[in-house]
């Protein structure tokens, strides 16, 4: 299964989505996207494939949010878009790529909704302790 995870290594939500692949025995492309931001379109691509709006894909807390004004009602999508390649760290994360679907994994589990049930076999446990899969593979609720 193809799968790519728009990374931050710095994010605990982040490491514990990429893990929760990497659990699911896929390896992904792993997209730095502080480093390597995807381009205006690719973004927009995702954002709207992961039924988000632009507002919803930006991520506010830890970033110039604020500074840069872009809480102001009247920007647009465009705009939205431009400041998040812009200054990638605005772009919340981490979103997920698979045959099944595009995800804002936020929480991290929410990349189970877009990989194969099956091709988890045993036990998850998230950084925090906080248990996602049973001993059997299956997710807890």
């Amino acid at each position: 299964m193809n799968v790519t995870i728009y990374h931050n290594p710095a994010c605990g939500t982040s490491r514990n989505t990429l893990d929760l692949i990497r659990h699911a025995s896929i390896e992904p492309t792993v997209i730095e996207y502080l480093k390597t931001p995807p381009s205006k379109e690719q973004l927009a691509k995702i954002i709207s494939d992961a039924g988000l709006s632009v507002r919803e894909a930006i991520r506010e807390k830890g970033t110039p949010y604020e500074e840069l004004g872009l809480a102001d009602p009247a920007l647009s999508d465009d705009q939205l878009l431009d400041a998040m390649i812009a200054t990638p760290i605005l772009i919340n994360r981490p979103l997920v790529v698979t045959e099944m679907g595009t995800r804002l994994c936020r929480p991290s589990e929410v990349v189970l909704d877009i990989l194969p049930a099956d091709a988890f076999t045993s036990a998850f446990v998230k950084e925090d302790g906080e248990a996602v899969l049973d001993a059997e593979g299956k997710r807890i609720v």
